[in-house]
């Protein structure tokens, strides 16, 4: 049985048609939505982007308490060693962080890749952008700005780069590149690095004819 496909318009950086490429529906045409996973998939994203650098002292850090506060009989209080004690003001952290804490969740990688596919299917026609090339002549924030708003990619957008074969088209995306970098709601990443929790945070996904191919294929 052949596999069902969708076309998707393609245009150029001008905002023109560029004719349309042919993608795999199992990928970017699934209809009943998993929310399950794709909620997974989204608690795994932002536990793994803690950094877990929250710390706390503990009395044994903490300066001070090198004399007894008051003698140990006869002040009606209880007995009291040191003020590193955690009753004291100043004094140590119980079970505070340590900074070794750790946050980090996995998801099984096709229950991954179904949230991942999901997500993209939801953007087709409602802010999946393909273009023919990511590639500038030039560095130029301006040229880009008005590229973006040629192709209607307006609000947040997530523009996703892979790294072309040939050299001339690798210094057309390292312009590309340098030009976005200024640009204010607007963010890039890598084809291997899109995440689920990004697709959904972004209300556009700018990527090229070659890029969508190969993220077809990486999902399938």
């Amino acid at each position: 049985m052949a596999e069902k496909k969708i076309s998707l318009k393609v245009v150029n950086l001008a905002g023109e048609e560029a004719g349309t490429v042919s993608v795999s529906a199992a990928v970017f045409g699934i209809k009943d939505a998993n929310v399950q996973v794709v909620h997974d998939a989204v608690v795994v994203d932002q536990a793994n982007s803690r950094q877990a650098t929250a710390k706390t002292k503990k009395r044994h850090e903490v300066s001070g308490g090198g004399k007894k506060p008051y003698r140990q009989k006869g002040t009606g209080r209880a007995r009291a060693g040191s003020t590193r004690s955690p009753i004291y003001v100043g004094g140590g952290t119980v079970f505070g962080p340590d900074g070794m804490q750790n946050y980090k969740l996995s998801q099984n990688k096709k229950a991954h890749a179904l949230a991942l596919k999901t997500v993209l299917s939801e953007k087709v026609g409602n802010g999946l952008i393909v273009v023919d090339s990511l590639c500038l002549k030039e560095v130029s924030t301006k040229a880009l700005a008005n590229s973006l708003k040629a192709i209607k990619a307006e609000g947040k957008t997530l523009i996703v780069t892979d790294l072309p074969e040939d050299e001339k088209s690798i210094k057309g995306i390292e312009n590309f590149i340098l030009s976005a970098n200024n640009l204010e709601n607007v963010a890039l990443d890598e084809l291997g690095n899109v995440s689920v929790y990004d697709v959904l945070n972004f209300t556009n996904l700018v990527i090229s004819k070659d890029g969508i191919k190969k993220l077809e294929e990486a999902l399938k």
